[in-house]
């Protein structure tokens, strides 16, 4: 099977297009998170304290100050809620 001009055209531009695409974040910031979530941000920062009476359920990452969440986590978070729900 031979193809043609166009369908090799079709496949480079498929390959640039999956090539020029940023990866996944793996590390979420609290507004991002909370977006995630569908939750106020303001909700995850009161339970990030250490006074906090109900702490927030998935434990932070600090990088170069900045307080980020793992995606894994917070997926982790989410379907332990499902089962939960059973």
């Amino acid at each position: 099977m031979k193809l043609s001009s166009n369908d090799l055209g079709a496949v480079l531009g498929e390959l640039r297009k999956l090539i020029s695409q940023p990866p996944p974040k793996r590390l979420l910031s609290v507004e991002e998170a909370a977006t995630y979530l569908g939750i106020s941000p303001k909700t995850i920062r009161n339970q990030l304290g250490p006074k906090a009476q109900r702490p927030f359920p998935v434990r932070p990452v600090r990088v170069a100050g900045r307080v980020l969440f793992p995606i894994e986590l917070l997926d982790q978070f989410v379907d332990n809620l499902k089962s939960l729900e059973l």
